[in-house]
């Protein structure tokens, strides 16, 4: 369980809260609108209406208590970059800021944060991958160059076992699991038949893996 500092609570702050709480950890949230405060109390251990670019309000916080800060605010860029300085100033041990727009990114990075994710460009990278396909249902990026995606068993496959097909030295794909009636099977037998019900979880690059859905 962490101790978390949720600053801005739009859509995406109201979200993150309420992962947070479905995954155990401990969240106090901000916002300067009473309205966003209120709608997330039942995601947040603590909940406090204030300006987070106000370094006597902010520093009341504790900041350097928390395990992650996040900075969510998405409406108002400069009272992102200012907060995101604030915290780092006050020793906050880990800033995870968010970027609406592509050099908000490295500015944010620039003035103290740790971490900066952009979750309107992340998302539409994977609208255009998943729905762009026939057979790509999910994707998730590893880094600039892998990423795991799950995809249906392309008909040629079918009937045939991983170790017949050597899809590891020949297409450079692993397969990590098998996904069967919403159930992850993660030790998979590599000589059992593959069936048109599965779907695959496979770690590769995407022209790669482009190649085998052709």
């Amino acid at each position: 369980m962490k101790s978390v500092l949720l600053i801005g609570l739009g859509r995406f702050g109201r979200h993150t809260a309420e992962k947070l709480h479905e995954l155990g950890h401990e969240v106090m949230a901000v916002d300067k609108r009473e309205e966003s405060v209120n709608a997330v109390l039942p995601y947040a251990t603590n909940a406090v209406i204030g300006d987070s670019t106000n370094p006597e309000f902010l520093k009341s916080l504790g900041v350097e208590s928390y395990d992650l800060c996040i900075v969510a605010i998405g409406d108002d860029f400069e009272s992102s970059l200012e907060t995101t300085a604030l915290l780092k100033d006050m020793g906050a041990k880990y800033v995870v800021a968010r970027a609406a727009q592509g050099i908000q990114e490295k500015l944010l990075s620039n003035n103290g944060a740790d971490a900066v994710v952009y979750p309107e460009r992340q998302l539409a990278e994977w609208t255009a991958i998943c729905y762009s396909s026939d057979y790509i249902l999910d994707y998730i990026a590893v880094n600039d160059e892998f990423a795991i995606y799950e995809i249906e068993v392309p008909e040629k496959w079918k009937g045939r076992s991983l170790s017949e097909l050597d899809i590891r030295r020949r297409l450079q794909i692993n397969v990590l699991a098998l996904k069967r009636e919403g159930s992850l099977i993660l030790d998979v037998n590599p000589d059992a038949p593959l069936e048109g019900e599965q779907t695959l979880l496979v770690l590769g690059r995407e022209s790669d893996v482009r190649k085998i859905l052709k």
